[in-house]
């Protein structure tokens, strides 16, 4: 097959390689995710994923389109390298965690600044869109919901609206059992695909 999307293909292609030498049963104790004996099942952002092994096929149960490719690749980690890490209830920001600081610019234009202009400019469009993928409201900011990412992991996004004076802003906090389970690209993407599932729900 030829690549035509390295940025996305590329990367897919060699976790889905990796994913075929994948322990399952490993894999299962080591994140808590069910497995049967052929497939894993997962659930991101309130969609529930059957994830054949060891050729890799995912089936949403929901029976809607497959997801895009980094939302794929980020499951594939998520059974290759994450974990099952207990929340100790705190929340923290993407810098506070380890190398946060190293990739707080990128992850600031990627993730922060995106969030502000796609939701801070259309809040009752994302409060809508965050009711309606089942999301806890939260008393801080304009507006802001609290999301289940995946296993014992949540995210909350706070926005503020902008006005004349002041441009919109967003935060985003992630459960602190992150800091340990999710590397920090992974950490990145997950604000990432966060921010796109909302704003498909919009």
């Amino acid at each position: 097959m030829q690549v035509e999307n390295h940025k996305e293909e590329v990367p897919f292609a060699h976790y889905e390689e990796r994913f075929r030498e994948l322990d399952a049963a490993e894999a299962a104790a080591r994140t808590g995710a069910k497995w049967d004996g052929n497939k894993f099942y997962v659930n991101l952002l309130g969609r529930e994923y059957a994830i054949s092994h060891p050729e890799y096929a995912l089936q949403p149960l929901d029976g809607g389109a497959l997801p895009p490719l980094p939302v794929q690749t980020f499951l594939l980690r998520y059974l290759l390298e994450s974990k099952n890490v207990a929340w100790a209830g705190q929340w923290k920001t993407f810098r506070e965690m380890p190398w946060g600081e190293m990739y707080i610019k990128p992850y600031t234009g990627r993730v922060l600044t995106r969030a502000a202009f796609t939701f801070g400019t259309r809040l009752a469009a994302f409060k809508a869109a965050a009711e309606k993928m089942g999301a806890t409201p939260i008393s801080h900011g304009d507006a802001g919901y609290q999301f289940q990412l995946i296993g014992g992991y949540q995210m909350q996004i706070l926005v503020w609206e902008g006005d004349e004076e002041f441009p919109p802003n967003a935060q985003i906090l992630y459960s602190d059992n992150f800091a340990e389970g999710f590397a920090a690209e992974d950490r990145v993407v997950a604000g990432d695909i966060l921010i796109s599932t909302i704003k498909s729900n919009m």
